[in-house]
């Protein structure tokens, strides 16, 4: 196909089909799923998804590409040609009838972060996410405590589901080809921590990790506006000397609950 590759919407199109496979087979798509794909670009992911899936409802923001991905004719496919982002959650999931389902996208690098916790904040249908994303967001995403990648986005995307690298992919892969590597991130949700505000969990996880080479007690000090005293003495289960990265998602949680709880 010809296609002007417009850089606003950051398109970088697949085309190899073992890979394009090899994606939706790290999504675990089957006969029974539904799938939202983020970003149909030429359709060539589209394509495999539709025929390993019961359902597709994908999304393109690039409406010069209408043409082109109506004539691939898939018959259990709805193409919607606007941005994903900007539409409501409750819209979106009418297309499967309240059901569940499983998101699948080749992300533009820019809007990576905040598509993912659009979908994992407003939405309990969504079951899982295959995203392709940036190597290095990819690595900061699936990270283990005590690493440097270890941070904020680790926390917060733990604190839906789990995360897990399923294939990296280079840049030769794409075209135009990006100045960067790229990862496939599968996320499987979990609703473990549904009873935790979190607006206010996200602005303590900032707290812990806003000075890395300070330890908690320090961060945690100058967040709250405690001596080290007073948190020392509202924290007593926990080691305030160790650094932020250090510590898992349960610990994060167990302090928070604590700290909340005596305001």
């Amino acid at each position: 196909m010809e296609h002007e590759f417009k850089k606003k919407f950051g398109q970088n199109f697949l085309s190899d089909k073992n890979l394009l496979l090899a994606i939706v087979n790290d999504a675990e798509i089957c006969k029974q799923d539904n799938v939202l794909e983020i970003g149909a670009g030429a359709g060539a992911l589209t394509t495999p998804l539709s025929e390993k899936s019961k359902k597709v409802v994908s999304f393109e923001i690039d409406k010069d590409l209408q043409d082109h991905l109506l004539n691939l004719n898939l018959k259990n496919t709805t193409f919607i040609f606007k941005d994903a982002l900007k539409e409501d959650i409750k819209e979106i999931e009418k297309h499967f009838d309240n059901q569940e389902y499983k998101l699948v996208a080749n992300l533009p690098y820019y809007i990576t972060t905040p598509l993912i916790f659009k979908f994992l904040e407003e939405s309990d249908k969504v079951s899982s996410l295959t995203i392709m994303v940036q190597k290095e967001v990819a690595e900061r995403m699936a990270a283990q405590e005590g690493g440097k990648d270890y941070g904020v986005l680790t926390i917060m995307v733990k604190f839906f589901g789990d995360a897990k690298i399923t294939r990296i992919v280079g840049r030769q892969m794409f075209y135009p080809q990006p100045n960067v590597d790229s990862a496939v991130v599968n996320i499987s949700r979990n609703q473990k921590y549904q009873d935790i505000n979190r607006k206010d969990f996200y602005e303590f996880i900032k707290i812990c990790f806003s000075m890395r080479r300070k330890t908690l007690a320090n961060n945690l000090s100058n967040g709250y506006k405690l001596n080290k005293q007073q948190l020392a003495q509202k924290l007593s289960n926990f080691d305030l000397a160790r650094r932020a990265e250090s510590f898992c998602l349960d610990e994060f949680v167990e302090m928070f609950k604590t700290l909340d709880n005596k305001k």
